[in-house]
């Protein structure tokens, strides 16, 4: 009998001690299942997953620097787009922007409703936030929804040095992360929201901020801005 008990224990001893491997094999399948819905649309070699704004073609001023996507030359026609549109996503990129350095991305950008990104899509800003209002926090701030929200604080990172960002729209619901923080988040076409727009410099614009699919769209004619490891999921 003690010899049965004795083999009995045996058993559930070794049954146990397989049960952490099989889980660590199915996590590492669910880690790999979620990182096969990435896309990434800068591999740091070509702009395939881009073009210029109401344009076929990448605009000259766009090029390769270091294995990052650089504006070199701040003039009208350097916005870009996505080729694809995304309804809801979780958007990553890193950025760094030239001393007083500023520019934007966009998002839910229509191209037949203005004849600027900006026209339509909502906008996280970039910028040199050391140079600009002496370092205060404001709507116009890095990782602002630009205008017309400020972020919660100030994380940015001096000029020429890399910035992580993250925008996430699942449905209404919009949050802006930079360095890890989130530091915006607000509910896209609520009362609260709309009411922020209309204290900004978008009332003037109807169509902004009325869409709800598009192209991400980057802003290049203010001056030299650098991005890599820009990645994306669709949420919907």
């Amino acid at each position: 009998m003690n010899r049965f008990l004795i083999l009995v224990a045996g058993l559930a001893l070794t049954l146990t001690a397989c049960q952490p491997a099989e889980t660590e094999e199915a996590m590492s399948d669910d880690a790999a299942a979620t990182e096969s819905e990435w896309i990434s649309l800068f591999d740091g070699e070509s702009f395939d997953h881009w073009r210029g704004y109401k344009q076929e073609a990448m605009p000259e001023g766009w090029v390769i620097d270091d294995g990052a996507m650089y504006a070199s030359v701040p003039e009208a026609g350097m916005d870009i787009v996505t080729r694809e549109t995304f309804t809801s996503f979780d958007f990553e990129f890193e950025w760094k922007v030239e001393e007083r350095g500023n520019s934007g991305v966009m998002w839910h950008v229509d191209e037949a409703a203005g004849d600027y990104p900006w026209m339509t899509g909502p906008e996280y800003q970039l910028l040199d936030d050391a140079a600009y209002n002496d370092g205060a926090v404001n709507k116009n701030s890095a990782a602002s929804n630009y205008d017309v929200q400020a972020p919660s604080e100030g994380v940015t990172r001096p000029a020429m040095e890399w910035n992580e960002a993250r925008i996430v729209v699942d449905g209404a619901n919009v949050q802006h992360w930079l360095n890890g923080v989130m530091v915006v988040e607000y509910e896209k076409g609520s009362e609260a929201h709309m009411a922020a727009v209309a204290e900004s410099k978008w009332t003037g614009f109807p169509s902004y901020g009325t869409t709800y699919t598009g192209h991400i769209a980057i802003q290049g004619d203010h001056g030299a801005v650098w991005f890599r490891n820009l990645r994306i999921k669709r949420l919907d």
